[in-house]
């Protein structure tokens, strides 16, 4: 890739965050500073997955986490690293009653120069800041944030898995602490951060298509709700029609919304349809993000690279059910796939829907969409270039990942990343 065609996959923003929503600026307290982060070792680590034995996702913990205190009289206290333990909570907490809590979930990659890199966290930290505004949690510096991350994996370095397909899963949480019954914008709040290895979802370099149930009846989100955000309030009720799908021979739930049936997600993913439209046109189409859909940090970035790519036209619009069967019907379609920080791009071959099992060609057609974008992700998280004046120095971790952790950054300039 070109530094130029790279440089695309910053140059696209989320949509910004309503004004109204940042009206009560009495939840944008003191910041906490990395500068001031406190360090305890642990005197009792945990032996380290043996590399040999599959890595389950979400079991396995590194030894350290990150935490900071907020209330609102003193607002951010000292972010300290310590080590991992279980939180003591109020039984009246908000977070556990009215579920005033939120969360973000993001990737660091050993590259083949042994340094690691984060993927895109600033598009995280955006979308954790949108989230926390929304739940009127109190604000925070998004840069101070990733630097105190960064020391965090920093300090647990050496649990970053090396393996095919492996990576650091990063899970930042904010959540109102406030120990009271009543519902209101809580006065006490928690943030922390905890690490944990994860393998690759699929084995090898295979990739494993999923059947999807498609049922009407199952709603997760709807405008002017939350589906756009980050909250926990949208997972927890999703684990039913998940359990429901299971019952009847799928993997996974495709969200439907409105009554033309539109497609919205594949369970906790962002949808994509590779087809050629009725007009006769080859084009990549996800749903657009019109506060239904939860702007996908891989999500964007294959639109980014569809983009550069310039192939095929690249849309974001409604699709219904209508039009895919019609498709399906005249043999228009050629991959249909999933995309998400676990998994990253995950195919689908199956739909049940109102009773019918649709088939999708998606793997009768390579998938090469799919391996193509697996490829290009793989590419940019773990390949290293070396830095320099030529080709090399435009390398892909400069325009989409942290910088290593290892590495010291200049000063801050009004045109440096650090600023956008």
């Amino acid at each position: 890739m070109s530094c130029a065609s790279l440089t695309l996959l910053r140059a696209r923003k989320l949509l910004p965050v309503p004004w109204l929503l940042c009206a009560p600026r009495r939840y944008a307290s003191s910041n906490f500073k990395a500068a001031d982060l406190q360090l305890q070792m642990t005197q009792t680590p945990h032996k380290k997955p043996d590399p040999r034995e599959p890595l389950v996702f979400g079991k396995t913990f590194t030894d350290h986490m990150l935490m900071v205190e907020w209330n609102e009289k003193k607002g951010w206290g000292q972010p300290r690293i310590q080590p991992f333990q279980n939180l003591t909570l109020h039984p009246a907490c908000s977070a556990l009653h009215y579920s005033l809590q939120l969360f973000e979930g993001m990737k660091a990659f050993k590259g083949g120069d042994r340094r690691v890199r984060l993927f895109r966290p600033w598009l995280n930290m955006d979308r954790m800041l949108r989230s926390a505004l929304r739940l009127c949690l109190p604000s925070f510096d998004k840069g101070e944030l990733l630097e105190c991350i960064r020391r965090l994996i920093e300090v647990d370095k050496d649990w970053v898995p090396d393996g095919a397909g492996t990576s650091l899963y990063v899970r930042p949480v904010l959540l109102g602490n406030e120990p009271s019954l009543g519902v209101s914008h809580p006065l006490q709040a928690l943030l922390y951060v905890i690490l944990s290895p994860v393998g690759s979802y699929f084995p090898g370099d295979s990739v494993t298509p999923v059947s999807l149930l498609a049922d009407p009846a199952f709603i997760r989100a709807w405008v002017g709700g939350v589906g756009n955000y980050k909250v926990g309030g949208n997972y927890g009720p999703t684990v039913l029609v998940q359990q429901e799908a299971k019952k009847k021979g799928c993997e996974q739930v495709l969200w439907l919304f409105g009554p033309d049936h539109q497609l919205t997600e594949v369970g906790n993913m962002n949808i994509f349809v590779y087809w050629t439209h009725e007009d006769g046109v080859l084009e990549l189409v996800t749903p657009p993000l019109d506060g239904v859909i939860l702007p996908g940090i891989v999500r964007k970035s294959l639109l980014d690279l569809a983009y550069n790519w310039g192939e095929f036209r690249v849309a974001e619009r409604k699709i219904t059910m209508k039009e895919l069967l019609q498709a399906l019907e005249e043999g228009r379609v050629r991959e249909v796939f999933g995309s998400g920080t676990a998994c990253q791009v995950c195919p689908v071959h199956q739909i049940l829907y109102q009773g019918q099992h649709l088939h999708i060609p998606t793997m009768e057609n390579g998938p090469e969409l799919i391996l193509r974008f697996q490829k290009e992700l793989k590419a940019i998280q773990v390949r290293f270039r070396e830095r320099g004046s030529g080709p090399d120095a435009c390398s892909p971790e400069k325009f989409t990942s942290h910088e290593p952790l290892d590495w010291e950054p200049p000063s801050p300039t009004p045109n440096s990343p650090r600023d956008r």
